[in-house]
């Protein structure tokens, strides 16, 4: 049985020399945590939302682009919506959406096609910021897992023959991909088509706990003992949610000073809360009457609770 290992958040490439076969691996412990701190998720959300957040930096591990990549599950099912977001130097966030009732009836745990239904869709969003540009790739819910929907949308958008497993507790998240690269010899007898065939069902044998319990050396060297794999150096892998004082502050002035001081007479305080990490941010009376007066940055400080 693996030992426990240290709190770690990292995405590593590694490839199968000398053939045309790469993979990715990522763990995420610390920002898996961060961004649960406001919200809790009943136990088969909070799976898959880990699951989803797992796909997101994989997804862009394997791009080479600045911006942010967004992994999106929509459904009209108990989970209605599952978002993953992922900058190009691995900056996360991640929000879900259920309907609770229906949760509830539900009851114990229950897998990815029951929680989504029949009329799911997976979006893959890629916005870059050096061209403006935007990207976006649809797939319907394919499979029992989101490691299935990740391969048919790798298989439909990038035609690229691609195997993933992932997982997710209430501890870490965490993945492994490999991908059989364009110019990879064809024929069943190739060493590269040999290469990626062994690949394939090795990463079949890999269980949630060994991706979870298990670094990436020790794991790969475990799962493809026949390889010559070469390791890269990892990239840190960080909660970072765009929310802010300021940013808020300037969503309340666009509501216009007339309508916040009526929610304020209502309510005895204004709350805003970011949708993606549940931070509320609490506005009183002196807060608000500070944000629509001129001077030094109002509202950068308001209460937090």
């Amino acid at each position: 049985m693996n030992k426990p290992i240290t709190a770690s958040d990292e995405v590593q490439r590694f490839v199968f020399e000398p053939h045309a076969v790469r993979g990715h691996w990522v763990q995420i412990e610390d920002a898996w945590r961060e961004l649960r701190i406001h919200t809790r998720y009943p136990a088969p959300i909070e799976r898959l939302l880990g699951e989803a957040l797992s796909a997101a930096v994989l997804l862009a591990a394997t791009l080479k682009f600045r911006g942010t990549l967004t992994f999106q599950l929509q459904s009209s099912g108990p989970l209605r919506l599952l978002v993953a977001q992922c900058t190009h130097d691995f900056k996360v966030r991640a929000v879900a959406r259920c309907d609770e009732p229906a949760m509830a009836a539900l009851g114990g745990d229950a897998g990815l096609p029951v929680l989504a239904g029949p009329d799911a869709r997976i979006t893959v969003t890629i916005e870059a910021d050096e061209r403006n540009t935007r990207y976006q790739g649809i797939v319907p819910l394919a499979g029992d897992s989101l490691a299935q929907c990740l391969e048919a949308y790798f298989a439909g958008s990038e035609q690229l023959p691609t195997r993933v497993v992932l997982a997710s507790d209430a501890t870490r998240a965490a993945g492994l991909l490999i991908q059989k690269l364009p110019g990879a010899g064809e024929g069943e007898d190739t060493p590269d088509a040999q290469a990626w065939a062994e690949a394939q069902l090795a990463i079949g044998t890999v269980t949630p706990a060994q991706l979870l319990r298990s670094r990436a050396q020790p794991l790969l060297s475990q799962t493809f003992p026949g390889q010559d794999l070469r390791l890269f150096t990892g990239s840190a892998v960080a909660f970072e949610c765009r929310c802010n004082p300021q940013r808020v502050a300037g969503v309340l002035r666009a509501l216009g000073a007339g309508e916040i001081r009526d929610v304020l007479r209502e309510q005895g305080a204004v709350t805003v809360t970011c949708e993606f990490c549940q931070r509320p941010f609490r506005y009183d009376a002196i807060d608000i009457e500070a944000l629509f007066t001129e001077g030094p940055e109002p509202g950068a400080t308001p209460a937090v609770h």
